[in-house]
Order: structure tokens, then sequence, then C-alpha cells
């Protein structure tokens, strides 16, 4: 008997990563953990919700409709994912001083702000001016791209800052909070890595053919490939990590033993 599976890699990565979410989704619910990081659940359910809106509304909605639906949902989880941000950095550094988190604040702030202003190229300002439905789309899109690349910025800051200072404040490396910023910037240094590379090839690359052409869209097509197998895998080691407990955590009410019998 002979098996014929049609998936492309595209479809084959877009189903692990959906499975994977829903995966996630479940042992935050299911092991409590979604109480205690109450943004990170929302924004692992936004990019469930876009994953499965993406298939279900692709190619039976006019394009002016559904990316105005899009780029509405990046929108709100670009927002998730700052608020995401802040929340850990709040259990990491909970012992952190008011000035130190502050001072540290404005300063990686100031750096990613830095590297948002050199990098990529920015639109003309007469190609966002709000003054006609398309100048608006435009608008939302730089907002929403540049929103992203600040949330990934912030998650590659808030790691480093983590591994070297996250144990001083008692977030160790095996903390359900030192483990999500470890997934995060990982995800968004493969993110990062593959806006760059394309940067960098878009600028040097002039195709003169259709094949030249062909071959550097198929170089885009296995960067974005590999960007998506490191997300899978980041969700996979999410869905161990939170799976189980922190060191030094209480043990579950099952285990624990019961009341002494009282005496006769």
């Amino acid at each position: 008997m002979h098996f014929n599976f049609d998936f492309t890699a595209v479809q084959t990565l877009w189903t692990l990563t959906l499975a994977a979410h829903l995966v996630l989704l479940v042992v935050l619910l299911g092991r409590d953990r979604a109480r205690r990081f109450r943004w990170f659940f929302i924004g692992i359910a936004l990019v469930t919700l876009r994953l499965i809106a993406s298939r279900l509304l692709f190619g039976r909605m006019p394009q002016l409709t559904l990316g105005e639906i899009f780029l509405a949902l990046a929108l709100v989880s670009a927002i998730v994912g700052l608020l995401v941000i802040v929340e850990l950095s709040r259990a990491i550094f909970r012992g952190a001083s008011r000035g130190a988190w502050v001072v540290t604040s404005i300063a990686v702030l100031a750096a990613c702000a830095l590297v948002m202003a050199a990098w990529g190229p920015w639109p003309t300002w007469a190609s966002v001016v709000p003054n006609s439905i398309y100048n608006a789309l435009n608008l939302l899109q730089l907002v929403t791209q540049k929103g992203g690349m600040l949330v990934d910025l912030l998650s590659v800051a808030l790691g480093v800052l983590a591994a070297l200072l996250g144990r001083r404040f008692g977030a160790g490396w095996r903390s359900h909070a030192q483990q999500i910023v470890i997934g995060l910037s990982m995800a968004s240094l493969g993110q990062l890595a593959t806006q760059g590379i394309w940067l960098a090839i878009t600028k040097t690359a002039h195709p003169h053919s259709m094949d030249e052409y062909a071959h550097m869209m198929g170089l885009r097509e296995k960067l974005l490939n590999a960007n998506s197998a490191l997300y899978v895998l980041v969700l996979i080691a999410w869905i161990v990590w939170l799976w189980r407990d922190e060191p030094g955590s209480a043990a579950p009410a099952a285990d624990q033993p019961s009341e002494p019998a009282p005496e006769a």
C-alpha cells in the first residue's frame, strides 16, 4: 500500500505550528500557567487565531478587506507583545529598584529606537499620509511592522538581561519566566536574522532574468521556512518547560499527604 502526501513544506510547517500552539494553550490552561502569565497566554491565543484566520479567509475575501483584517490583528498582536515584555520583566526583575527600572528601560528603548531608525528603507511621507484608504493601510502596515520589530528587539534585550542578571533577582534558568524569555529571544533572533538576511539580499542582488528572480524568491522561501521551523522548536520547548513545575514549587494537592486520622 502506498501513501501519497501532497503537503508542501509551507503547509507542513503551518500544520505543525498550529498544532503546537493548540497544545501550548492546553498546557497553559491545564497546568494553571495562564493565570500567572496572562498576557503571554493572550499572545499565544492571538497567534493561533491569526493562523486559523489565514487559512479560512485567504482566497475567500477581497484583498483589501483581507489586508485590513490582518493588519488590525497584527497591530493588536504587537501591542500584546509589548505587554508580554512588561509582564515577563516584572516577573524576572521583581526585586529591582524603581530607579534601576527607569534607567534600564530608557537605555533599552533608546538602543532599540536607534536600531529601528537604521533598519531597512522607510516609505515616503506622501505614501503614508492617511488621505486615502490605501495610504491609511500603508501607515497601518508601517506601524505594525515597526511595532513587531520593536517587540523582537526588546525580546532579545530582555533575554540578554535575564541571562546576565536573572539569577541575582531570583529568576534562575529553570524558572518559567526565564524559560519563556529564552524562547521569545530565540524566536525574535530568528525573525530579525531572517529580515536582515533578506534585506542584504535585496540590496545586493539585481536579477536580470526570470530564472534569477525565481532563484531569489526560492531563497526567500527557504529563509521563511527555516524561521518557521525554529519557531516550532521554540513552541515545543515551551510545552515541555511549562508542563514541568518550577524547582521548589509546592507539590500538587494529589501528591501531598493527607491529614492524619484522629486518635480513637
